[in-house]
């Protein structure tokens, strides 16, 4: 059979479920806007599709026509229809990954899915890896995945709550056998949850607060993580005693979810200490309550009786101490029924957290409780039968604590300098400390970390910005004696540029008394200090900052406090957005090789903590595949990984899509550090000609990306108008303002809405523009060098990884549609003339890329994901064409016309949901 007979096989469940989710709606339409709208869509639709399948120039003006002549009301409902169609094609993709999982698990021939636990379990034992090896590798693993409210996520909370129950109606239709009335049912339930999605407004109708962005996050561990992340976990416990039988395995807490949102205060002034306060409240609210509902229903199953079994004296001699101060109505009456009685004490403590001398102290003192339980339970319960709620909860409790998930403190270098500039002169330290040289800066901080006295005065002897500052840092200090240190543990620094960047904060830290220096020249650290590496020239600078810091004595001190453990964020964003993206991403591995061999030189561990956006141009892509484009030596390191935006809801907002995306990171991981481990040839295998030739693809590159977007005097103006950057901050989808300052300057503008506005286009420029020419370059200069490159591709997957997002980014762009925004350029001239330059670039990309994978098409080695652009394509077209027309109006009008703004803003958010990657 071949792979296109087998792919079309295993898609036929997904067209069934498309054309029923299709033919509802087309129900739907004729519902509300009777058979003239039915007609008016399909009209579009096949116009489009017949454009597709072959370019006609009448075709494609009578389309334009019958676009450019709707008119309201008719014109945002068919936005709408197509709009509301790509939410129920995704609904219908995730249903057929879960289909896909579960067919897998359900095979006859026991066939193991690719990059599941079972799959890096069995590579483990077919290459002889020993138990000790394995036992050493998951000692040193960690894997943190941080949310965050990055704001790219174009779907209502609402819209995504309808979409979950549309896909677990899907997933119960899958099952069978159903009865007659079981299908009628469902089938009934599907209809009226189109039916509502149609009726619900799919736009904001005011921008989120960052408490309403702290709900959202905390969503996705109420719904889905606060099971899946320990079952991951327990999986992997099981595979290892099948695959190692009679060897006793306890998988340590390797992977584990943090946050940025209600902590990130870069460029966000509605970030406040008391915010960040609110949050760490929220979150420990969420944690309590869960770990409530499972003990309640753990104390319904704990009926064991001391007149059947034997039950620990331990347990027996806690339950008579606490219960002296629980009150009678909250005590268990049964006697005999000890654990119930245990759990009564445990509840009460529960809710006593914070509240009174017999709450919990803290999550620790929980696990003392539930560890007794578990004790006991081992003499009368049959071996290897665990009771496995109970070691679920456990484990719940050690990965999330009372804290639920580590907040990240973000803020920008200047906002410290600043700070600290005003502190040092208050009280005559030094003036204008901005202004002195780094060696000199350095100087006077390294002096004022190595005195135990403080140099701050009261807090309203300062401006109003370093007051904020300090109550930063102050309300770290309280959080840590609230929720435990592990509520936060790392204080990020954006646009890290000197050694000076971290020391400040550090400075900072000592005032608050987080950093301490005593008397007798002990250190104390409670907090980790981490650079953010953003632009291209920080990521070459990157290994000298660090160098020079673990150079000095202060530093060092601070370090040994930390486990000699530093944490390194690299910024894919501002990387890209400055050097575009295939020198941003090569810059990326080259400073994450250069920095783990100097610090190992240090004996100074690792944790590189990846800022990556869900689209193309920011690092996008599948969480394993990023992990394994990474260079191999740094994974057993420490790796944490930014999760924002869209990728939340399209990953975590269904239980198994959940559950499969953590498997496949968790299972890359292990394999790749298990790997390095052992040094195996495989794990570090790239030639220096490979790295020679990214040299050289690099700058190539990089000199072909800023002569358009640096030193063309007229590409700003083309970005502004022949794309709706205007437009997107209507759009109401996060709190954080679009530029970092008031300013139209290209530096000042966010990453995010840069990216998204390309994609919009469908130009998606910086997820591919200067790649061509890079790899073109090179190829051309001898015979072998293309050899070379279909080598690299082949055989390193950080090269693959680069190749195939290319090839992802040109198949999603679409020059024909994009040629439609030079419209809204107003000197056509000049618009044409970049948009040529933009074409050349495609067309020459597009070619050497084939020519390096060796294919007819791009993504012929990924037909599922090749198939999903091909039959989205139709649909997303008249979205675009609609866009540009509406835009052009709106723009004529001085954006005085609120009715077409709401249709520009319902077609952005059609786009977003129809290419997936936004910003």
């Amino acid at each position: 059979m071949s792979t296109q007979t087998e792919r079309k096989d295993h898609t036929t469940p997904l067209r069934r479920d498309v054309n029923v989710l299709g033919n509802i709606l087309g129900d739907i339409l004729v519902h509300h806007g009777g058979e003239e709208l039915l007609n008016k869509v399909e009209s579009i639709r096949q116009l489009t599709k017949n454009l597709r399948n072959h370019y006609d120039p009448s075709t494609y003006e009578k389309l334009k026509d019958e676009i450019y002549n709707l008119e309201p009301p008719m014109r945002s409902q068919v936005i709408r229809a197509f709009s509301i169609y790509f939410h129920l094609v995704n609904v219908a993709e995730q249903n057929h990954r879960i289909r896909r999982r579960r067919e897998y698990q359900t095979r006859e021939d026991h066939g193991v899915q690719p990059f599941s636990l079972d799959s890096a379990v069995l590579s483990l034992k077919e290459n002889d890896f020993s138990k000790e090896v394995i036992k050493n590798v998951l000692d040193q693993l960690s894997l943190e995945l941080i949310i965050t409210a990055h704001p790219t996520e174009a779907t209502k909370r609402t819209v995504l709550e309808i979409q979950k129950r549309i896909a677990t109606i899907l997933q119960q239709l899958d099952q069978k056998p159903l009865t007659k009335n079981e299908r009628e049912n469902l089938e009934e339930s599907l209809f009226n949850e189109v039916t509502v999605l149609w009726q619900t407004d799919e736009l904001r109708h005011r921008k989120p607060t960052v408490m309403d962005e702290v709900r959202n996050g905390l969503y996705y561990f109420d719904e889905t993580l606060f099971d899946v992340l320990p079952d991951i976990h327990q999986e992997l416990e099981s595979r290892l005693e099948e695959a190692y039988p009679g060897e006793d395995w306890d998988v340590p807490n390797f992977l584990k979810f943090g946050s940025w949102i209600g902590g990130d205060r870069d460029g966000n002034p509605n970030v406040t200490p008391e915010i960040t306060w609110q949050t760490l409240e929220k979150q420990q609210e969420l944690i309590l309550d869960k770990y409530e509902n499972v003990l309640i229903e753990l104390m319904k199953r704990f009926s064991h009786s001391t007149n059947r079994v034997e039950v620990s004296d331990e347990l027996l001699a806690s339950v008579r101490k606490e219960e002296e101060w629980l009150p009678n109505d909250k005590k268990w009456r049964m006697d005999a029924e000890i654990y119930r009685r245990k759990f009564a004490v445990i509840l009460e403590r529960l809710r006593k957290v914070s509240k009174s001398e017999h709450g919990y102290k803290d999550a620790e003192e929980l696990l003392e409780d539930l560890y007794l339980i578990r004790n006991s339970v081992k003499l009368h319960q049959p071996n290897k039968h665990e009771l496995k709620m109970l070691r679920k909860l456990i484990r719940q409790v050690e990965l999330f604590g009372f804290h639920l998930a580590t907040l990240d403190i973000r803020n920008h270098s200047g906002e410290h300098e600043a700070a600290i500039d005003e502190i040092l002169s208050k009280v005559d330290i030094v003036q204008n400390y901005s202004e002195l040289a780094e060696e000199e800066k350095l100087t006077i901080l390294e002096t004022v970390l190595k005195d135990p006295r403080p140099i701050t005065l009261l807090n309203e002897d300062y401006s109003e910005e370093t007051q904020e500052m300090l109550k930063v840092f102050q309300m770290i200090r309280e959080a840590h004696r609230e929720f435990g240190e592990r509520s936060i543990e790392v204080y990020l620094i954006s646009m890290t540029e000197s050694a000076s960047d971290l020391l400040e904060v550090l400075v900072l830290a000592k005032e608050a008394g987080i950093y301490r220096l005593h008397a007798d020249g002990k250190v104390e650290s409670r907090l980790n200090v981490a650079p953010l590496l953003e632009t291209v020239d920080d990521l070459v600078a990157g290994p000298k900052i660090l160098q020079k810091l673990f150079d000095m004595e202060v530093y060092s001190k601070h370090l040994q406090e930390r486990n000699n453990h530093q944490e390194i964020m690299l910024g894919y964003s501002d990387g890209s957005k400055d050097g575009g993206t295939l020198t941003a991403n090569w810059r990326l591995y080259k400073a994450q090789q250069e920095i783990h061999d100097m610090a190992k030189s240090y004996q100074i561990g690792l944790k590189f903590f990846h800022g990556r956006g869900g689209s193309l141009g920011r690092g996008g892509g599948p969480l394993n595949r990023s992990l394994l484009s990474q260079p191999a030596e740094t994974l057993g390191e420490g790796v944490k990984i930014t999760e924002q935006g869209e990728v939340l809801s399209s990953r975590y907002l269904l239980r198994d899509i959940a559950y499969r995306s953590l498997e496949q990171a968790a299972s890359t991981l292990v394999e790749g550090a298990a790997n390095v481990s052992q040094e195996s040839e495989q794990s570090h295998h790239r030639e220096e000609k490979w790295e020679q030739a990214m040299e050289e693809i690099s700058d190539t590159a990089l000199k072909k990306y800023h002569s358009l977007v640096f030193d063309d005097s007229d590409f700003l103006t083309y970005f502004n108008e022949a794309t709706p950057l205007q437009e997107l901050g209507e759009l109401n989808i996060g709190s954080r303002p679009m530029k970092r300052k008031d300013s139209s300057k290209f530096e000042n503008l966010r990453a995010i809405p840069w990216v998204f506005a390309w994609t919009q286009s469908r130009q998606l420029l910086p997820a591919w523009y200067a790649s061509g020419t890079g790899l073109k370059s090179y190829a051309a200069e001898s015979e072998d060098h293309l050899a070379t490159l279909q080598q690299m591709y082949q055989n390193w997957p950080f090269f693959r990884s680069t190749i195939d997002n290319l090839q992802m980014a040109l198949t999603k762009a679409d020059i024909q549609t994009a040629k439609e925004y030079i419209a809204l350029v107003q000197d056509q001239t000049m618009g044409n003339r970049i948009f040529e330059n933009i074409v050349q670039e495609y067309n020459e990309t597009k070619d050497i890329l084939l020519q390096i994978t060796g294919d007819a098409e791009l993504l012929d080695q990924q037909g599922t994901i090749q198939e999903s652009v091909r039959l989205r394509n139709p649909y997303v077209d008249p979205l675009n064409f609609l866009q540009v027309e509406l835009i052009k109006q709106l723009r004529e009008k001085s954006y005085e016309d609120e009715e077409l703004q709401t249709e520009v803003l319902l077609t952005i958010s059609g786009i977003a949901a129809g290419l997936r990657n936004t910003g």
